[in-house]
């Protein structure tokens, strides 16, 4: 059992240090490249580096606040 939950934490770890590095190349490195270097074809443009992780994060809320509303629902009615 502990051998698998180390292979997650480390899935989990090497997929977010991936994104952090891909997001942090695309928004801070990107800019300084020439538009027609072959490095511009892995990334997508410019204003999608705002927009999904603006997407991301509402849709992210949006579950936490239907999570909470259903819980607190759950607890009024075993309160009755």
């Amino acid at each position: 059992m502990e051998l698998t939950d180390q292979a997650v934490g480390f899935l989990l770890s090497f997929i977010s240090i991936s994104i952090f590095t891909y997001y942090t190349c695309w928004v801070i490195v990107l800019p300084f490249v020439d538009s027609d270097h072959f490095i511009q074809k892995f990334f997508l443009p410019q204003h999608y580096a705002i927009i999904i992780p603006v997407f991301a994060g509402v849709i992210l809320l949006s579950f936490l606040s239907i999570f909470v509303g259903f819980v607190m629902l759950k607890s009024k009615q075993k309160a009755k």
